[in-house]
């Protein structure tokens, strides 16, 4: 099939066989000084394995980067279940980071390979599955291309494009329909993403609603919760979480606003990229608030006016102490993290206009009464304010987070029967352990 393709995929296949082993070295190698690879395992970003291929069928599950490999967690968990043996793939160092905590036994973690045919064939001839299962809108040429010439199935699940996307499909038609007309299988997230995953190209088994919604809630340690609990009794605490530049600013105003008034005011602030902690403790710091830094050690002691928790994979610890909880993108323009997880756990919320990217969930919540949604940095300090002095509203808010939480799931079981004619069959799941 690859005679067929349109002219640009052919350039594109040529240039990446060509060019991409020889600048391939320098570009991994600047992106592991920026803290972007993990230097002990670029080997894996060649396609060589980091790992012996277990015996049996082994399904592939690939997510970009921390999103896209969370929504994935609920379809590993079920292979897992079905005693199937699952390689997840990613691209990021956090989502590594993260996968290494959250995988279960029988599922195991490898970088995906650069899109470059020579590292991708090495990649699938070392592996072999069954199956690949790709999250949302990950389409790389030649991965798609190898795993067509290798005739090996490739569903995309929790599909989704955004409507900027999908206009940049829409420019080059032919290259979107040899792409997306190769997907075996393509589970779509809303009505709006099938309907432009179809005009691209791709044939819709289902749409199953959102893959996030079926997962269980962040875990956390019980006696961590309990520990920081007792350091911060007798404090009022809110959170601001997965906060962008520009919103750090927001919530110190809001902190300082607040804490005017009532004095034993806790900020608990958790940036969507954790390597920035110093920079934010010194804004903090320029704002004439104390600031105390988790990945320093440090606890939300009394000096502290902000709780900076600068660490990976601790949002479920801090939902659980925080009965209100700002979600942050959503008042800088980055389209919004996603709410489900502070809703799952039942946190009131509270959201700026920029929810584009989970403007579903954001519409439920917010018409269910468990988030409310400001206009800016003013607007949330009036928030946090009325909510932090009323506390059967904000109570009442948190229920109803938690029950329009319950009401989205049904993904998985949607997107296990689209699946279900390319799995193996079921096997016993002590069989799954690698």
């Amino acid at each position: 099939m690859i005679q067929r393709l349109p002219a640009p995929l052919l350039a594109y296949r040529a240039a990446t066989a060509l060019l991409g082993p020889a600048a391939a070295p320098a570009w991994l190698k600047a992106r592991v000084r920026q803290g972007k690879e993990d230097e002990a395992r670029l080997s894996e970003r060649y396609g060589i394995p980091g790992r012996e291929r277990p015996g049996g069928e082994i399904v592939w599950a690939h997510g970009a980067s921390i999103g896209e490999t969370m929504a994935l967690l609920p379809v590993v968990g079920a292979l897992v279940r079905r005693g199937v043996k699952v390689l997840v793939t990613s691209g990021t160092v956090t989502s590594a980071e993260l996968l290494a905590r959250r995988l279960p036994p029988g599922a195991r973690h490898q970088f995906l390979p650069l899109d470059v045919p020579r590292y991708l064939r090495r990649f699938l001839a070392h592996w072999r599955p069954r199956l690949a299962i790709f999250a949302e809108s990950e389409i790389w040429p030649n991965t798609v291309l190898e795993l067509d010439r290798a005739g090996i199935p490739l569903a995309l699940v929790n599909g989704r494009i955004s409507a900027r996307s999908f206009a940049g499909w829409l420019r080059a038609p032919r290259v979107a329909r040899a792409l997306f007309g190769r997907l075996t299988v393509c589970v779509a997230q809303s009505r709006a993403d099938a309907e432009r995953l179809a005009e691209l190209g791709a044939t819709i088994a289902t749409i199953s609603g959102n893959l996030k919604f079926d997962l269980p809630p962040p875990p956390a340690d019980p006696a961590a919760v309990e520990h920081l609990a007792a350091l911060s009794a007798g404090r009022e605490i809110w959170m601001a979480a997965s906060t962008h530049p520009g919103e750090e600013e927001a919530v110190f105003a809001t902190h300082a606003a607040v804490a005017a008034r009532r004095r034993n005011l806790l900020t608990i602030l958790a940036p969507r990229h954790p390597e920035r902690g110093s920079e934010i403790a010194g804004a903090a710091r320029n704002a004439g608030l104390g600031a105390a830094r988790r990945s320093l050690g440090s606890g939300p002691d009394e000096a502290a006016d902000i709780y900076l928790v600068d660490t990976l994979g601790e949002l479920g610890l801090f939902y659980r102490l925080a009965p209100l909880v700002f979600v942050g993108g959503t008042l800088a323009a980055r389209g919004g993290q996603n709410p489900f997880e502070p809703a799952r756990l039942g946190t009131a919320i509270l959201h700026g206009p920029h929810t584009e990217n989970f403007s579903e969930i954001f519409a439920a919540l917010d018409q269910g009464g468990g988030a409310i949604g400001i206009e800016d940095a003013a607007g949330l300090g009036r928030a946090v304010a009325t909510l932090l002095a009323d506390g059967a509203l904000t109570r009442d808010m948190a229920r109803a987070a938690a029950d329009t939480a319950a009401s989205l799931g049904g993904a998985l079981e949607r997107t296990m029967q689209a699946l279900g004619p390319y799995l193996p069959p079921p096997a016993d799941p002590r069989e799954a352990f690698w």
